[in-house]
This record gives structure tokens, sequence and C-alpha cells, in this order.
């Protein structure tokens, strides 16, 4: 239990670590997202270059271990300069070629991929950290750098002196942590970039939800529907529609008298009110402004009653402020006025 939440809190730091490394406020998330995990693969290749260099100093290969000695330097030398400079494109490019060239520079100084336990897959970092967090075609351009490197590798191994201080069992672990080191490298990444992704998902599921749910408030379902299946605007003809309109009476008398925290809260209860009595009797509510509100039968969904069906509206709302008044001990009176006739219901505009 302690080691799994040892290693969560050592996995979410490293992650907030690279966040505020990379963190610039005109950034777009993607990018974002990019660039921290740009530094995240240029992070975690560290600690095993720091033991490989150890490895190396204790079979007296001086020479092999300061290749990756001095990545850990290099990597704090890169950062700076990139907080400095700001130039991203410079940090990324200068540590790709890190970690593609010094495994194979590694690889000569031991004496080819068998002698130094095939430490070249460590070149495959460059391309797997490009394909994460890089466009397409730098992707094709380090992964063909990766290939040239190996081929290259490939090429002057029967050269090289393959002899060296390696003991055998150094050999074998060697062997064991480079294929195991990249592999592990990769797994974080697309842990991390899913994560990421993931929580952008959620944000903008969150955000589309809110849309779809103001969207639903302020118009019909069935209009609703359509404008979400990319309905750029609606205009239907209806030849039988009544439309109420009502106008609170005294509104600017009532306004004088409370004060506008208290007028927008009862405007607020009011409305709210208005808008159950409408749901009940299956009308549609158009639109509220200021101190008036204006609804509609027969749109979108045709009915025989509409007329009839607004004045049993109009009716139970004058009801409602006829008692509300009297609990709040103010007049509260509203004018109702209702049409009928040919209508045509349109949702269009830019906005």
């Amino acid at each position: 239990m302690f080691i799994t939440g040892l290693y969560r809190w050592l996995f979410d730091w490293l992650f907030a670590f690279a966040d505020r490394i990379t963190q610039n406020a005109t950034d777009s998330d993607q990018v974002q997202l990019r660039k921290s995990t740009s530094v995240l693969t240029a992070i975690l290749v560290s600690p095993a270059a720091i033991i490989w260099g150890a490895i190396y100093l204790l079979a007296d290969e001086n020479v092999a271990a300061s290749l990756p000695l001095s990545y850990t330097p290099l990597l704090i030398a890169n950062i700076v300069a990139f907080k400095l400079l700001k130039r991203y494109e410079i940090f990324e490019f200068v540590q790709r070629a890190m970690i593609l060239v010094l495994p194979l520079l590694l690889m000569i100084a031991l004496g080819g991929f068998v002698s130094s336990s095939a430490v070249v897959i460590w070149s495959l970092v460059t391309p797997m950290g490009a394909i994460v967090n890089s466009t397409k075609r730098l992707s094709m351009f380090w992964f063909a750098m990766f290939v040239g490197v190996v081929i290259y590798g490939a090429m002057i191994d029967g050269s090289l002196d393959q002899a060296n201080n390696l003991p055998d069992w150094a050999r074998l672990t060697l062997f064991a942590g480079n294929i195991l080191g990249p592999s592990s490298i990769a797994f974080f990444l697309l842990i991390y970039f899913v994560r990421q992704n993931d929580n952008a998902y959620e944000l903008v599921e969150y955000e589309r939800r809110r849309s779809e749910a103001l969207l639903d408030n302020v118009l019909p379902s069935a209009i609703a529907a359509r404008l979400k299946d990319g309905t750029e605007s609606v205009a239907d003809r209806f030849d039988e529609v009544s439309v109420l309109f009502a106008d609170m009476v005294g509104s600017t008398t009532l306004a004088a008298q409370l004060s506008p925290e208290e007028m927008v809260g009862l405007l607020n209860e009011i409305f709210t009110e208005f808008d159950e009595i409408t749901l009940r009797h299956g009308v549609e509510k158009i639109s509220t402004s200021g101190d008036n509100y204006v609804v509609a039968a027969g749109v979108p969904e045709v009915r025989a009653d509409h007329a009839g069906a607004l004045v049993r509206v109009a009716m139970e709302m004058r009801d409602y402020l006829d008692k509300r008044g009297s609990e709040i001990g103010r007049g509260l009176t509203m004018r109702f006025g209702i049409n009928s006739g040919p209508a045509v219901s349109v949702v269009g505009g830019s906005g």
C-alpha cells in the first residue's frame, strides 16, 4: 500500500513538474499537452542514465560512463535555456537529438551491439516520444533518423573493438534494462497522454451537456433536436397557432419600491412558477424580456385546442399572482393578450 501511494505521488509530481516547466498562457490545451509530454520523456530517461553510468564506472569503463552521466547536466542546461529563450522547438530538437545520439556513441565506446548489451535500443525513445507529442511529419523524420542510427551501427559493428571491462552479470543486467527501460518509458508516456486526453474529453463532454441543457431550456425539444443534428436554421409554418403575451401592470412603481435584488428575485419566482404552469399544460415558453412573458400553443406540435389551452394557462397564472400577491402584501397584476392565426416559427441567425 505504501509503495503504491509513493509511486502515485511520484507519478503525479512528475506530471505537475512537466506542466510547470512548459506553462504558457497562450498555448492551447493540445499544445500544452505536447510540450509537457516532451519534457516528461526527457525526465524519465534521466534516472536510467545515472544508473547506467554508475554501472560503467564500477566496471572501470570511464569513457562509456561519461556519456550517460553527461545526460542529466545537459538536460538541466536545456531546460534552463528553454525557460530563458522560450523557444520550445529548440528545446525539443536538442532533447530528441541527445536521446538519439548518446546511445549510439555509447554502443561505439563499448564495442558494438552485443558488447554494449544493445544499448542503442534507447534511441527508440526519440521517435516514440515524437509520435506522442509532435506532428506526424516530425515523427516520420525522427523515426527515419533512428533507422539511420541502427543501420550505421550495424555497418561499423564489425570494425569495433568488442572487448570491454563489463562483467557477465553487468552485461546480462544491462540487456534486461535496455529492453525494460525504453518499454517502461513508452508505457508511462501512453498513460500520461491517455490520462490528459481523458481529462480533455471529460471537459468537452461536460461543456457539451451544459450546452445541450441550455438549448433544451430555451427551445422546444423537437427544435433543439434538429439543431443538434446540424440544422443551421429552422423555419416552419403553422396554420393554427395561438400566442399569449403577459405584461406586468405597475412594474415601474413596484421597481421603485424594491431593491434591484428584490425585484429580480420576485420576477424569477413568478416566471419559475409560470414555467411550471406551461409544462403542466403542454404549451411552449417562447421568451421572457424584463417583466414580459410569452407562450405559444400549437407549435411545434399541432393541437386543435391551442387557444383554449392558453386561456387555461392565463387563468392559472392569474390565480397564482392573486395568491402570491396576498402572501407578500403587494398587488401583483398582469395583462394577458392572446392572438390566434397562422404563424412561422423561426430559429436562425448567428447568435
